[in-house]
């Protein structure tokens, strides 16, 4: 084919919008019935390349809509309009275990679409294609104001909606990782949530005492934002995945002062010593080490050190005790930590005690343990650091690339619907999405 000649029309649309927003991609004007490669690249942050692509046949008036046709290979198949994105992967070359994760909320992911003749899976550098065009995802809508939280000794940043507010409040609590992870809860202010979110592991908290930070920490962050002006106090919710569903579960059943109106639990457990601080937990789970398996791939596999779970009622959160509507999302093949396991014994705390119409369920099958905002590429195992230790090994998260990621949109949808439910006034108009971009 004569590139000169080729006048081949790419449009995706909308050109920018939030990462939890689809687009639509259109092909026209292409040689009738022609082999197309749709491919989408992306430069992250820490200088590495990402890329996506489709296999497609064009229709008998050279047009192609991916949000009905199939692609027929590459990193996925069938039809899935989001596929270029979900299912991106470090190009061939990278260093292995690398995740892609946005550290600087203020400026968009740019992801370039391309189309080229053929049906290609390697060496695009080399090719030159028919068609581009850039696309921004925000997890920051316009007029969402970020706002760094050092108050009460708190390490956070506050994400307000536009607009003079009240606004419901979700506090927001990362894993393991430990550092301030930003883009859920701006993603969540971009749809109408006051939202905050807290570091309670990274070193930088030890500097003035020397210690993990103490359960009153997380109470001094509820109370920062049941005081903010622009907040209704009594309508703040939790929302914890992995470590943070431990700590969520802790503060929503054991705390005098945190009234949480609702709480989200994402891949976690109740399973701690229940008198016990940060630090507790962490050497709790120390102390069981020898439950690590390292699988024939050299990665960690962590679903057991915690297992079986306990009996003894001072180490695990009395789930009957639990006073707030709470939502639990498990994936089915979490290989980091024993959710499923966990859920199925929060329930039958809960139906024992009386208390199981607060529990909403959602389980999911070939799905890890790393349940992101929808779109997000999927990851089954990446490189770690531990807080507690500096060295690098390959843990396994878990899941399958498609399931995870339908399950990654679902369980968004129906937390956001959740969160509606349990934190608005009927009507309140208050929380909508602010996705105008």
């Amino acid at each position: 084919m004569d590139h000169k000649q080729c006048t081949v029309q790419l449009s995706v649309q909308p050109s920018r919008a939030l990462v939890d927003e689809k687009f639509k991609v259109l092909v026209q004007k292409a040689p009738p019935g022609a082999q197309l490669t749709v491919r989408s690249h992306h430069h992250s942050e820490d200088k590495q390349d990402w890329e996506a692509f489709g296999h497609y046949i064009c229709d008998s008036t050279g047009a192609l809509n991916l949000s009905k046709d199939p692609s027929l290979g590459g990193t996925y198949e069938g039809v899935e309009p989001m596929g270029l994105l979900w299912s991106l992967r470090s190009v061939p070359g990278s260093k292995p275990g690398l995740r892609m994760r946005k550290k600087s909320i203020e400026t968009p992911m740019e992801v370039t679409v391309s189309v080229y003749l053929g049906h290609l899976s390697e060496g695009f550098s080399e090719q030159r294609a028919l068609a581009a065009v850039v696309v921004e995802r925000w997890y920051m809508a316009p007029g969402v104001r970020r706002i760094p939280v050092t108050e009460h000794s708190l390490t956070a940043t506050l994400f307000l909606p536009p607009g003079p507010g009240p606004f419901p409040a979700v506090l927001d609590l990362w894993g393991g990782g430990g550092n301030l992870v930003e883009y859920r809860a701006s993603l969540l202010a971009s749809n109408g949530f006051a939202a905050m979110a807290l570091d309670y592991l990274t070193n930088e908290l030890t500097k003035t005492t020397g210690k993990m930070v103490e359960n009153d920490y997380f109470e001094a962050a509820f109370k920062f934002l049941e005081q903010h002006p622009q907040i209704v106090g009594s309508r703040i919710a939790m929302w914890g995945l992995s470590l943070g569903t431990t700590m969520t579960l802790k503060m929503a059943v054991y705390s005098n002062v945190m009234k949480l109106r609702c709480a989200v639990c994402y891949s976690g457990s109740h399973i701690q010593p229940v008198d016990g601080s940060v630090k507790d937990i962490m050497e709790y789970m120390h102390k069981k080490e020898e439950n690590t398996r390292i699988n024939e791939n050299q990665e960690v596999i962590w679903r057991d050190l915690i297992l079986p779970v306990p009996k003894d009622p001072a180490l695990k959160v009395d789930m009957g005790r639990v006073q707030c509507p709470l939502l639990v999302v498990v994936g089915l093949d979490d290989q980091n930590s024993p959710s499923y396991e966990s859920a199925m014994d929060m329930k039958e705390m809960m139906e024992e005690a009386g208390n199981s119409h607060l529990l909403t369920l959602l389980t999911y099958p070939n799905t890890g343990h790393l349940i992101e905002p929808p779109y997000t590429p999927h990851f089954r195992t990446t490189v770690f650091r531990s807080v507690k230790n500096t060295d690098l090994f390959m843990v396994l998260w878990g899941g399958e690339t498609a399931a995870h990621s339908r399950a990654q949109e679902d369980a968004w949808r129906k937390t956001l619907m959740f969160l509606r439910e349990h934190l608005c006034d009927r009507g309140n108009s208050a929380v909508t999405s602010t996705s105008n971009l």
